[in-house]
């Protein structure tokens, strides 16, 4: 695991371990970023993201950590953020699915999506955002999806966390505007996944036929996205949401 510097641009992304957020991990530190990101189960995974990282010559460290903890978060950005690195970028990927059709679905399960899949965007957001302040600069990215823009059977609680982000996103650029902190949203279609890739051949089938360019995206065409947000030629882009999704929902 290679030590972060003080003092160089460093992107925090939560749920960086595998995934989409792996892909955005490395796409991030290709770009010249250190990385620092979060996981909370699974930690070989989160090592082997670090340890690509580094053989490519990059910096990373990962950190366990639950974001939907009010009390964990604030504690991680006390003792690995705060006056240790210079936070440039926060990119909010954590989250977790319990689907269930309505009737069926416990409230344990509806409020454990949104706990992390939201709450935790939002305690991260805060946490940042009192740094990014003071430095006058920060780039924030929130993992929505194309499910918070149009539903989806099965997925209310998925839903509903991810649609609060893109109505979390467009408010924190309001206030944070002023102090130079874009935040913005990309909300990926249908990916292909771990999760994706265990479903039916038929299933795969026919999710890419509703999709208009009748593919799923990738892992790194999302991490391309984040890698644009949170770069210079965004600069003048804020309250946005960027539909990575084949044309899905334009």
């Amino acid at each position: 695991m290679s030590a972060l510097s003080p003092s160089a641009p460093t992107a925090l992304v939560t749920g960086g371990s595998r995934g989409i957020g792996r892909a955005i991990a490395q796409t991030l530190a290709r770009d010249g970023f250190q990385v620092l990101l979060t996981y909370v189960s699974r930690p070989e995974e989160a090592q082997e993201t670090v340890d690509a990282i580094c053989q490519a010559g990059g910096a990373a460290q990962a950190v366990a950590l639950n974001v939907g903890d009010a009390e964990a978060v604030a504690a991680f950005f006390a003792e690995q953020v705060k006056d240790k690195i210079q936070l440039a970028a926060l990119v909010n990927n954590a989250g977790i699915t319990k689907d269930g059709f309505l009737v069926r679905m416990k409230d344990e399960d509806f409020d454990r999506v949104l706990t992390i899949n939201l709450r935790g965007a939002f305690l991260c957001t805060r946490e940042a955002a009192k740094i990014m302040s003071k430095n006058r600069r920060g780039r924030i990215v929130n993992i929505s999806s194309v499910v918070g823009q149009m539903g989806n059977a099965g997925q209310v609680n998925y839903a509903a966390a991810k649609a609060g982000l893109l109505g979390l996103t467009k408010s924190c650029a309001k206030e944070l505007a002023a102090r130079n902190i874009t935040v913005n949203a990309v909300a990926p279609g249908f990916i292909e996944t771990d999760m994706t890739a265990a479903l039916p051949d038929d299933v795969r089938a026919a999710y890419a036929e509703a999709i208009p360019l009748k593919r799923m995206g990738t892992a790194q065409e999302i991490a391309d996205a984040v890698s644009f947000l949170v770069s210079d030629k965004a600069a003048y882009i804020t309250g946005q949401v960027l539909g990575v999704n084949g044309g899905m929902y334009c």
